[in-house]
């Protein structure tokens, strides 16, 4: 009731504000809409910003060029028109009071000099931050149906083995080592969560995304202290009143937006529900599963003039997890040693989140150069954990002969055993922060600074334990007391487990950070370029010549941040430079300038220590633990091009990290358990290529490609291998004589980091059916497919002895596909009058999807088992199994 209660009041509240305001700041106006084209292609140019001289409202064109902007009526206006690659256009009007007027410019694309406009845009390109398209989540067909889905597939350099979470790791680097942003404020994760499904909705809803921007490696020093990669997003200002809501067999969502009339005010606000019992009914275990994750949150902004800008962001969600296991059955190994793992279970699992996020930034604008920001937020998470579970358990061997009547059936048991997991844990984390954020534009510069503090307090508390009985041996099993006559002198024997954590911490950190850059741009290399290519000209052929100018553009910047927990004071210097060169091709008759930017980035990457990196294996804390320390070097080129008579963008970046201070940790399905220790070096290279466009007319696709190597070497490693009298290397439970004759002391070397995985593949696809197809009784254009697939190479795992030489052993290669047939209900939108219910809606559709369309059996964990001559057997833990969902979506 309480949860309710909160989204019913901000529902309110948001409802009240945005009629209120509308009844008392109505005023008279106009709009002026239409398409930005290309004057020479006469192809739609999206992003063009289009504002009125002294008015109040922005917009930018959407990805058809397609725009609308409200203006005053009843005087004259300017309006102007601006891209980085165009031209500056501005046109005059003067409306009646509700008039809309249509207007199609056509912008000159930019060639013979570097003006004011390409000046900007050139010094806020983002070097290695790539803009990224938002997507629905309800338009990708996944498990999760998350935000982060549609990151997976169109962000580059991301790799993900789990479509039951939100986490994701970057060149190397672990979940831990991204940063996220929501409107200049970081975002937090659940701290507990051990496996996807207990993780719940991700905090960014997809339906209030207004832009992205991601880079993989090598930004700017005005992003914070982390090693990978940082996703920056914006939630929406909305122009006009409009929602949305859709409704699966895996949870449902809503939102609203709009403006007030006097255009001060705008609201984007969404409530989320999830409860996917049904895809976690498809994994090996057996049993009741009861999710529900609730989410709610809000984006308000008030604008009382046109210097000011007030933003609140508030969010609250309850992430409730409960599993009653029953049964599992997993058949698992090799042609050659085929086995069958059968286990009966007792017991629960009751996991529970709860947080919230609220944010309030004062952006302010004393002139046209000068931007400042102010931003409070403030973040509170309670979370616990909570089983004991028993399981009871045969391992059987199957029979493999092909030409036997019982093939595949058991040949004979390996053992049996119990084992009994226990868990009280809770943890409590809160975190406030200040920070200002400031740029001033002049010519060919852009200069950023900005400065935060933060506090963080923390505190965990650990109870958990596991214990295993293999043929009635507790294990590890004490020394017997066979052949003690005298009961006084037998030894006591303790109750061994075989993993006990009790721990009780808490930690308070005072966080400091400051930056500073730069960034310029120039042109230089005035020359005439002569066009090789000729065109006809009432039969007589011509050479074009042009005047074009190339570009280079850097951006230079230094960090600094302060821990008072490690006491230590560090210093980021990073760098990147693109270059623009003055490259044509000919196309309709005409030579046009190719869109080409290469890239180098450059930067030390600091990460100081938060909570869990400080927690040891037993729950102790390391004070002596210092920042991991990352060198990136990245290299890159965009280029975009016409293909089909459409536009392709390719993207590609080869990289090295060279990593010191490395705390090596164990990564067991999401939880990742650090080693507490600077103990190794190491290093990550690899390449990623990314193709995105219209493969079909009107839908964006995107191809990802990479390739990744990552090692680390831990310098205090090594190990002893035992030789019997034989010669034979001593292996508990397989060799008979164990007594130790020599040994060999090995130093490992640089070994796979958890998350080396050398090819990635991701396709997000999309198509629909063409109108030409059409018939009297099947509208077949209102049909379209959306086809998601992944492909993992294979990812190291070993034994859970905590010895990193041993993580060498590698799972199966991650694939999956999912797709989705849509259907328009809408097939003639004018039959619908606007009074009546349907005529309310701008979108309804239908779409069933089928996960994991190939069954395939994705391994993300093992379960470790042990008998009585302490062998180990690795049982895998696999991922979802092919499920079908039905969706129902409508925009308004």
């Amino acid at each position: 009731m309480f949860v309710v209660k909160i989204f019913r009041n901000k529902l309110f509240l948001t409802c009240f504000f945005a009629l209120a305001a509308g009844v008392v700041f109505s005023q008279n106006s106009g709009s002026i809409k239409g398409k930005v084209l290309d004057a020479d292609l006469e192809l739609a140019i999206p992003f063009v910003k289009i504002y009125a001289k002294g008015g109040q409202d922005t917009v930018y064109s959407d990805k058809g060029g397609i725009f609308e902007l409200p203006v005053p009526s009843g005087r004259n206006i300017t309006v102007f028109f601006k891209n980085s690659r165009y031209r500056r256009f501005k046109q005059k009007f003067k409306l009646k009071t509700g008039e809309a007027r249509s207007f199609y410019p056509k912008l000159q694309m930019i060639t013979a000099d570097l003006g004011e406009v390409q000046v900007e845009a050139d010094i806020q390109r983002k070097g290695t931050m790539e803009r990224m398209d938002a997507i629905s989540s309800s338009k990708i067909p996944s498990a999760k149906g998350d935000f982060m889905d549609m990151i997976k597939v169109t962000g580059i350099g991301i790799r993900s083995n789990n479509e039951l979470s939100a986490s994701y790791n970057v060149r190397g680097g672990n979940y831990d080592e991204n940063l996220i942003y929501v409107n200049d404020v970081e975002i937090y994760r659940p701290f507990l969560a051990r496996a996807g499904q207990q993780e719940g909705l991700s905090f960014i809803n997809s339906e209030l995304v207004g832009n992205i921007n991601f880079s993989a490696g090598g930004f700017e020093a005005k992003y914070g202290d982390k090693m990978s990669s940082v996703l920056d997003v914006q939630y929406k200002k909305p122009d006009s009143m409009s929602g949305s809501a859709w409704a699966s067999l895996l949870g449902a969502s809503v939102h609203l937006e709009g403006r007030s009339n006097n255009r001060l005010f705008t609201h984007v606000t969404g409530v989320r529900y999830q409860q996917n019992g049904y895809v976690l009914n498809g994994l090996d275990t057996k049993g009741s599963y009861r999710p529900i994750f609730v989410d709610g949150q809000s984006y308000l902004t008030y604008t009382p003039n046109e210097k000011l800008e007030i933003g609140l962001l508030g969010n609250y969600s309850l992430n409730r997890f409960r599993s009653i296991p029953e049964s599992r059955e997993t058949e698992f190994g090799t042609i050659n040693e085929a086995l069958k793992f059968k286990v009966y279970f007792q017991g629960q699992e009751v996991t529970q989140y709860q947080s919230g996020t609220a944010a309030l930034r004062f952006k302010y604008m004393p002139n046209d150069s000068t931007t400042l920001k102010f931003i409070g937020s403030g973040f509170h998470t309670d979370e616990t954990e909570r089983f004991d579970i028993l399981g009871q358990y045969w391992l059987d061997e199957l029979e493999k002969d092909l030409g036997s009547e019982n093939f595949g059936k058991v040949k004979a048991n390996r053992g049996v055993g119990s084992f009994l997991d226990h868990a009280r844990n809770e943890l409590t984390a809160t975190v406030f922060g200040i920070s200002h954020k400031g740029d001033f534009r002049r010519n060919k510069m852009l200069l950023e600074w900005g400065a935060k503090y933060r506090y963080e307090s923390i505190y965990d508390k650990m109870r958990e334990w596991h214990l295993i009985d293999s043929a009635g041996f507790s294990l590890p099993h004490p020394k017997d007391s066979v052949g003690y006559t005298n009961p006084d002198t037998q030894p006591y024997q303790n109750l061994e487990l075989s993993n006990l954590l009790q721990s009780e911490n808490t930690v308070v950190n005072h966080r400091s950070s400051a930056y500073v850059q730069a960034g310029w741009v120039w042109p230089f290399f005035k020359t005439k370029v002569f066009a090789n290519t000729y065109k006809k000209t009432d039969s007589v052929l011509a050479v074009d010549t042009v005047e074009s100018i190339n570009s280079l553009s850097l951006n230079a910047g230094v960090r600094a941040n302060h821990l008072n927990y490690t006491g230590a004071t560090l210093v980021s210097p990073r760098a990147h430079v693109s270059y623009r060169p003055n490259w044509y091709f000919y196309h309709n008759d005409s030579l046009h300038r190719r869109n080409v930017v290469f890239r180098f980035a450059t930067g030390l990457y600091y990460q100081p220590p938060f909570y869990r990196e400080f927690r040891r294996f037993d729950g102790t804390l390391n004070p002596e633990i210092r920042a991991q320390k990352s060198i990136h070097f990245v290299l890159g080129n965009d280029y975009t091009f016409f293909m089909w008579n459409r536009v392709f963008k390719l993207t590609t970046e080869i990289y090295y990290k060279h990593l010191e201070d490395i705390i090596p940790y164990e990564l067991e399905n999401v939880r990742i358990r650090y080693y507490a220790t600077n103990n190794a070096v190491g290093y990550s290279y690899g390449a990623d290529m990314k193709l995105n466009g219209e493969f079909v007319p009107g839908v964006e696709s995107y191809i990802n490609l990479g390739y990744m190597k990552t090692e680390e070497n831990l310098l205090d490693d090594y190990f002893v291998t035992n030789y019997n009298k034989e010669g034979e290397q001593i292996i508990p439970g397989y060799t008979s004589d164990n007594t130790i004759v020599s040994s060999v002391t090995t130093y490992p070397g640089y070994i796979p980091r958890p998350t080396d995985q050398r090819f990635t593949f991701s396709m997000f696809f999309q198509d629909r059916m063409p109108e030409e197809w059409d018939t009297e009784k099947i509208k077949w254009s209102t049909f379209s497919i959306t086809l998601n697939t992944l492909f993992g190479a294979p990812l190291p795992y070993g034994p859970p002895s905590f010895e990193r030489y041993k993580d060498i052993l590698r799972t199966s290669s991650y694939r999956r596909v999912d797709v989705g047939f849509v259907k328009d209900l809408f097939t003639d939108k004018k039959k619908y009058n606007k009074e009546t219910f349907f005529g309310k809606f701008t979108n309804l559709s239908v779409s069933l999807e089928l996960f994991n369309l190939l069954g395939t059996n994705n391994v993300i964990s093992y379960m470790w088992i042990q008998d009585v001559r302490q062998r180990f057997y690795a049982i895998p833990n696999f991922l979802t199994n092919r499920r079908v969902n039905l969706k129902l979506v409508a925009r308004f």
